[in-house]
């Protein structure tokens, strides 16, 4: 237990001591009911940041607050990035030890503005929660919302508390969705600055559109394949 300790304590993008999110997170655990055990509070917490903070890849990329866990909850939007944060600060304000976890990925959820943005459908530093429940390391993504999900034809991605929850590889339809290309590994906290270095060179177009604020609305762009 006494390794775990530094995914216990706030940090500055894991920032589980801040009061709103405090307030929010226990509601949500105490919501799973009178003596829930760990697992249904935390599947109570997946499904939260998953479903009321909207996935917004949009953001500006150079604003350290979108990175931040407090700020996406109180913005109740945000990327994979700062959505993981969040669900890793909420788990530490319950005391469940949580770091964050990022891969390479080959996304074929997007839109037509946000591919003419990246110039790609590769996206670095994907972002996901590794969470210590009951003994044991499990990720799970929060990034898409079920609305989100609804809209493109996928299922939203389910998370049990007992095995990893990463990414849906089909579609309803069978088609292929996302692909994972390079692990990143695990951090106690967000590394910021290595994120923004990465996407300043390969996303200079989303990076300087999110910078002056030229956003879009990803959850009317994106439809499922055939729409």
């Amino acid at each position: 237990m006494q390794g775990d300790l530094i995914y216990l304590k706030q940090s500055p993008f894991i920032d589980s001591d801040n009061p709103d999110l405090q307030e929010f997170a226990h509601a949500i655990a105490c919501g799973a009911g009178q003596g829930a055990d760990e697992i249904a509070r935390i599947v109570a917490l997946y499904r939260a940041v998953r479903d009321r903070i909207i996935y917004d890849p949009y953001v500006d990329l150079t604003d350290p607050a979108n990175y931040r866990a407090s700020s996406v909850l109180a913005y109740g939007r945000g990327f994979c990035i700062g959505k993981a944060a969040l669900l890793s600060a909420c788990a530490r304000a319950i005391g469940i030890p949580a770091r964050v976890g990022y891969a390479d990925v080959r996304n074929h959820m997007t839109s037509p503005r946000l591919l003419e943005l990246t110039k790609s459908d590769v996206f670095l530093w994907h972002s996901y929660s590794d969470l210590k429940v009951n003994g044991a390391w499990v990720k799970a993504t929060p990034a898409f919302d079920t609305e989100l999900c609804r809209r493109v034809g996928l299922a939203p991605l389910e998370f049990d508390g007992l095995s990893d929850s990463l990414f849906q590889a089909y579609d309803r339809a069978g088609k292929r969705r996302m692909e994972y290309l390079r692990d990143r590994g695990t951090y106690a906290d967000v590394p910021f600055e290595t994120l923004l270095k990465d996407f300043r060179v390969t996303y200079p177009a989303l990076v300087a559109a999110g910078a002056a604020h030229i956003v879009g609305d990803f959850h009317r762009e994106a439809v499922a394949p055939d729409a």
